[in-house]
């Protein structure tokens, strides 16, 4: 397995082989398309669509190349269109509205509706391709490492802003030119939010002291969660504010957090690590939605390979799942207390540290965050240093994690007293998606 990753609602697992890629079905769990055509270093879906992009993997022969974008319709069986680049292609993010192509010291901007490119963002050198797309096209964010050490947003947007103009027909010069500053530097802990609309810097933040190993948007773009190398501690942020809402520690032992995934109702976070565990903590509804008394949207119909459907969730989300099970609203009102409790112990920390000469990082160690469930990977083929990938459904308080040896997992949350999560379902994606036992 050379790729593995889930789509943007978490319904459906896209891999890439030596030999080709396929598409499986999370639940039920099977696998609903298959193409050998060739080695795939990335495969990356657009929602339940049959829109795909596909880019070779580098050192498996002539005819796979790394540098090259690949837009194929599985419905109609058809290349759309084909994209080759300067270098290696580390990464592609896609919604409905814009499709991000990462490079090691450039992120290619298109319209994914007319695959016309509309900006070329020059970063610092991005070998781990760190960077965040929403996957609402109505929050039009991207995020990435950004360039200098809390650097002047209103320099930065002036330079953006000087060759906007020329940013229409994106052209590499134009775009080198308005992001020439961007060269100066190596990176460190910051952020800097772009807008995909205005195609300009929207914001930047210091989320890390030390460099940064992965962020991601939840899926209304509302919130943005943010890991060091270090790996002990994550960050939440409201967008396009970037104002800190939570912190979280997942331990004290430094470890690489290899994913971080998001609830579809934006009221979870999961992170997982190489040491083969998940850990998953609470957060609270982001920013921006509205309460729609307690409304669900259909959830995402199973990806068939031949029909697109929508981006559809569960608006109610976990808190309605639970309060239903408790046939009424104990759930939510355990969970308000809960959270007005962690608020007030914030505030008190927060005003604390205002007034008396402790340490920001000694004040934050007092703040509860903790996470509330976590799930162990079983043993593998990979030992302990397993890569995962992790999501959360959008129809059931379920977590799922792909791990790098080829197995998927689906865990059962209590979303009510926590702890450790049940290991319900494990399949191979290597096979031919038959059950391994569980």
């Amino acid at each position: 397995m050379l790729f593995a990753n889930f789509n943007q609602d978490y319904s459906c697992v896209s891999v890439g082989t030596r030999k080709g890629y396929s598409i499986t079905n999370c639940d039920p769990f099977g696998r609903v398309y298959t193409q050998n055509d060739g080695a795939r270093g990335i495969v990356e879906m657009l929602f339940c669509t049959s829109l795909i992009a596909l880019v070779g993997a580098p050192d498996t022969g002539p005819g796979s190349s790394p540098r090259k974008l690949q837009i194929v319709n599985t419905k109609r069986q058809s290349m759309i269109c084909e994209l080759l680049f300067p270098s290696s292609i580390l990464a592609v993010k896609l919604n409905r509205k814009t499709l991000v192509i990462v490079l090691e010291t450039e992120i290619y901007v298109y319209d994914i509706s007319n695959m016309r490119l509309l900006h070329v963002i020059e970063t610092v050198p991005n070998p781990e391709a760190i960077c965040a797309l929403s996957p609402s096209a109505d929050a039009p964010y991207l995020a990435y490492p950004a360039p200098l050490p809390s650097p002047s947003l209103a320099a930065a947007s002036t330079s953006s802003n000087s060759t906007s103009s020329g940013a229409a027909s994106a052209t590499s010069t134009s775009s080198s030119n308005s992001n020439a500053n961007l060269n100066a530097g190596t990176g460190c802990g910051d952020v800097m939010l772009f807008s995909t609309r205005a195609l300009a810097p929207a914001n930047v933040v210091r989320a890390h002291r030390s460099p940064l190993a992965l962020m991601a948007l939840s899926a209304n773009g509302g919130l943005l969660a943010t890991a060091s190398g270090k790996g002990t501690v994550i960050r939440v942020f409201a967008t396009p504010s970037l104002d800190k809402l939570y912190q979280f520690r997942r331990g004290t032992r430094e470890t690489r957090i290899y994913s971080l995934a998001f609830n579809g109702a934006g009221t979870l976070l999961a992170a997982g690590s190489e040491r083969g565990t998940v850990h998953l903590w609470r957060v609270g509804k982001p920013p921006g939605d509205k309460d729609k008394g307690g409304s669900s949207s259909a959830p995402p119909s199973s990806y068939n390979g031949l029909a697109e459907s929508t981006d559809g969730h569960t608006d109610a989300g976990y808190e309605a799942f639970v309060a239903g099970r408790n046939g009424g609203e104990g759930g939510t009102v355990s969970t308000a207390l809960r959270r007005r409790s962690a608020h007030l112990t914030g505030a008190f920390t927060r005003a604390a540290a205002a007034y008396l000469p402790i340490p920001a990082g000694l004040a934050e160690m007092w703040e509860p965050a903790r996470d509330f469930a976590w799930a162990k990977l079983p043993p593998g083929m990979g030992g302990t240093d397993r890569r995962c990938v992790v999501g959360l459904s959008s129809t059931t308080p379920h977590l799922m994690v792909i791990s790098s040896d080829g197995y998927f997992y689906a865990y059962s949350i209590d979303l009510e007293r926590g702890g450790e999560c049940v290991l319900v379902k494990q399949y191979s994606l290597l096979e031919s998606g038959e059950d391994t036992g569980m």
